[in-house]
């Protein structure tokens, strides 16, 4: 899942390139995006280009070449998509494709607050349970539940005070949004990239925070998002 401004540039260069035939400058980028420095146009289009959406075009001036749009873009569905159970609307009825928890329900443990923002300590007990849908349940292997707390991951539409739904794993693709123990004592939640052959990037979706560049051996993958739930 793309943050809503790496979103926004990727339809500005779509749209420009349907009128013009060439893509914008990184001026006009940044104009757009209404950003005070280039660097930030920098960071969005390579991370634009390493989730495979645009590529850069060797040797040539502002040469950006779309391979893939997001499906609100009018692409295929890719990445994460948080899967939200409003709660607590009494009278309202459900929007078309809501998940309800009337059947199949499981339910999980929930083990405590996960900083989206900087790392708290790492959560080792249970302080609840939480009943979730069945359906919201991914794969195979045991599952838990996180509180959020921070904002780091809010252009993932991912708020403090949501419960997240983890599947517990020690792997992850480029792009994941993982539950990351950092140096054996902090959990954070944050998308998982692999750097090379031994660094791990760990991003928010948030500019007010920087990406967290670490040594491999020091970040262990706890598990991978795959569902959210929100009340109201």
């Amino acid at each position: 899942m793309l943050t809503r401004k790496q979103l926004d540039l990727l339809a500005f260069i779509q749209k420009r390139l349907q009128r013009d035939g060439v893509p914008p400058s990184f001026d006009e980028m940044k104009e757009a995006l209404d950003l005070r420095s280039k660097s930030g146009i920098h960071r969005l289009i390579t991370a634009l280009e390493e989730r495979g959406f645009i590529r850069r075009l060797a040797h040539r001036a502002r040469a950006i070449e779309i391979v893939k749009l997001p499906e609100s873009l009018g692409g295929e569905p890719t990445g994460f998509q948080p899967r939200v159970i409003d709660g607590d609307r009494p009278d309202a009825p459900p929007p078309p494709g809501a998940m309800t928890v009337e059947s199949a329900a499981a339910e999980l443990p929930l083990m405590g607050k996960i900083a989206a923002g900087v790392p708290i300590e790492a959560i080792s007990h249970v302080e609840n349970n939480v009943t979730v849908p069945q359906s919201m349940l991914s794969g195979s292997g045991e599952h838990y539940a996180l509180e959020v707390k921070g904002d780091s991951m809010i252009e993932a539409g991912i708020n403090s005070g949501d419960v997240v739904i983890i599947r517990e794993t020690n792997t992850a693709d480029n792009g994941d949004i993982v539950v990351a123990l950092v140096e054996d004592h902090e959990a954070t939640l944050k998308r998982f990239f692999r750097k090379g052959g031994n660094a791990i990037a760990l991003e928010a979706a948030n500019p007010a925070y920087e990406t967290r560049i670490l040594p491999d051996d020091k970040v262990k993958v706890q598990g991978k998002l795959v569902g959210l739930i929100r009340t109201y």
